[in-house]
């Protein structure tokens, strides 16, 4: 029986990952982390040459195979100039948001193998002093990484090891709420990572093997967009999405519910997918909506693109303030796992 316990512990393993910085281009120890545990529930897994991680779900019918995608990789930043006081200027890997990026905590991993904490602030950030400070736009040009180091000078921050280059990670600030709201940076897409591994140790704990053979594909590029375009294996005639789902004005979904995308910025998925997801939703007694994405792109549509002859589909735990703060919910974690269940007959 597939409870809410296999939520619970996609969960566990979702708040482990967090705690590992993976932005775009720095996922080598995430996408270790993703194969060991895939390993330790008794599946066959490897680190592709890209650097993602390819798991074999089992199944038997090979000539019409399905690829599970899930990405463990995040928005961050990298190093673009060492000022002359010593502090850094940035430019963001995949959708970061120079908003969202203000005040926040941050580490630097140089490559001497040290890590430097600092936070993300607005160039002359004390409002005693900047009379500008409210109006100022918020871009990457106009904030800088304040390390927490007795740095003045470009020269300061090269002897600690910093250049053009390093990566810039933040802090994710995890949390897990009394009434299940699940509130962290990078939900998207860790917690779809975390909820296939929940549905791999549902099959292991049951000794199930499905009865199409079944992959997983923890992708390290989604949020650069060519996350999906390779490592397709042989037979895969459908590949479905494992993502967050919208949360927000002039959609249905909540935080509590399973969103099955129909759209979005790249154009229709497959009818007959997001079809046969709507059925298994309906067969499992899920809470499911359906919905249309404004601004947003996927792994399978990377697989597409690709020129992969295969349907595509999208699901996944609906998350409010994606690209932000994000929060979801344990029932919507329960929901997708449900889905899945029902898609995979299993």
């Amino acid at each position: 029986m597939l409870d809410k316990t296999y939520a619970d512990f996609a969960w566990e393993k979702t708040a482990e990952l967090l705690a590992i910085d993976s932005p775009s281009g720095f996922t080598h120890r995430a996408a270790q982390w993703v194969k060991n545990t895939f390993e330790q529930l008794g599946f066959t897994a490897s680190i592709t040459t890209k650097g993602g991680v390819l798991v074999d779900l089992g199944g038997e019918d090979h000539q019409n195979a399905l690829l599970l995608e899930a990405h463990t990789d995040t928005l961050g930043a990298m190093v673009a100039q060492i000022k002359g006081n010593g502090r850094l200027r940035i430019t963001p890997l995949g959708g970061m948001n120079a908003n969202n990026a203000e005040a926040e905590n941050v580490r630097v991993y140089t490559r001497e193998g040290t890590v430097l904490e600092g936070t993300a602030q607005l160039a002359n950030a004390s409002v005693h002093v900047n009379g500008e400070y409210s109006n100022t736009k918020r871009t990457f040009d106009s904030l800088e990484i304040v390390l927490d180091e007795v740095v003045s000078s470009a020269e300061d921050a090269a002897k600690l090891g910093v250049q053009v280059g390093d990566i810039v990670c933040f802090d994710p600030r995890t949390k897990r709420t009394a009434s299940g709201y699940l509130k962290s940076r990078f939900l998207d897409d860790k917690l779809s990572v975390g909820i296939l591994l929940g549905f791999a140790k549902y099959l292991a704990d049951h000794h199930i093997t499905p009865s199409r053979r079944t992959w997983a594909h923890i992708t390290v590029y989604e949020e650069v967009g060519h996350g999906g375009s390779a490592s397709v294996p042989a037979g895969v005639t459908e590949a479905i999405s494992v993502d967050m789902g919208c949360v927000g004005e002039g959609l249905t979904c909540t935080e509590r519910e399973c969103s099955i995308c129909a759209k979005d910025s790249g154009g229709p998925y497959s009818y007959d997918v997001v079809g046969k997801l709507i059925a298994a939703a309906k067969a499992e007694n899920a809470s499911y909506a359906v919905d249309v994405y404004p601004y947003y792109g996927s792994d399978v549509e990377a697989t597409l693109r690709a020129g992969n002859d295969i349907r595509h589909g999208l699901i996944g735990a609906g998350v409010y303030a994606s690209h932000g703060y994000e929060r979801s919910h344990i029932d919507g974690v329960f929901n997708t796992l449900l889905v899945l269940k029902g898609y995979l007959e299993v």
